[in-house]
């Protein structure tokens, strides 16, 4: 499930993605309202979590903005602000949902899952391209041949390659996407997990294969019949 953070406090944003990762969501944070309403437009996803303060655009704008649009993603509102007006008109422009800071992060995640999970409950976990299926669900990477399961980033590039097929996507895209903006790892840790990928598509008899565009990314594409 794949989650965007809009939240300009940096040290509380790299603790709120360390836990969301370790709870098997793919999250992208950005830290400012214009930020977040930019990569709502570039790409979909199952929730947002909202901070109200935000430079350049504030986070009732950009909620206002997204409803405006048609974006109907779940919103849960993240704020130091505890005033029942603030909290009235949040969920008056469209907001899911309300936690005020501070918050146990056990509060967090069940908010999480309580606003996402009428949006999942008519959508299949699995997608499908070739005749490989990922499943969401239980992070279970299938074929005709047989089936396992993969480690937290494996899924998230996985999932992002088989959303994007036949699309060119730089290395330092999934970087960006899967480690975070501020992450530590160097561009090399990409193609390692790549080659993981690799490994596991063929044991398992793919009949899809992650393609190199030299200087330019990896794509998926369907393997040729002989």
């Amino acid at each position: 499930m794949r989650l965007l953070l809009a939240e300009d406090e940096r040290a509380l944003s790299k603790a709120l993605v360390a836990i969301l990762e370790r709870n098997n969501y793919s999250v992208d944070a950005v830290y400012d309202g214009q930020e977040a309403l930019n990569f709502l437009e570039a790409d979909n996803y199952d929730g947002v979590i909202l901070d109200i303060m935000m430079p350049k655009v504030d986070g009732f704008t950009v909620l206002r903005e997204m409803r405006r649009k048609g974006n109907t993603v779940p919103v849960l509102m993240l704020t130091a602000r505890s005033e029942v007006s603030d909290k009235v008109a949040g969920l008056d422009l469209g907001a899911n949902d309300y936690l005020t800071k501070p918050f146990n992060s056990q509060e967090l995640l069940a908010r999480i899952r309580a606003m996402t999970r009428t949006s999942t409950q008519h959508q299949s976990s699995q997608i499908k391209f070739g005749n490989v299926t990922l499943d969401r669900a239980t992070f279970e990477l299938s074929t005709p041949t047989g089936s396992l399961r993969l480690a937290n980033k494996e899924f998230q590039m996985l999932e992002f390659l088989i959303s994007n097929p036949h699309t060119i996507i730089p290395s330092e895209r999934f970087l960006e996407k899967i480690w975070g903006y501020d992450t530590d790892s160097e561009i090399n840790v990409v193609w390692v997990y790549i080659s993981y990928l690799r490994k596991k598509l063929d044991a398992l008899k793919a009949n899809i294969q992650i393609k190199a565009v030299r200087n330019a990314g990896y794509s998926l594409e369907e393997i040729p019949d002989d």
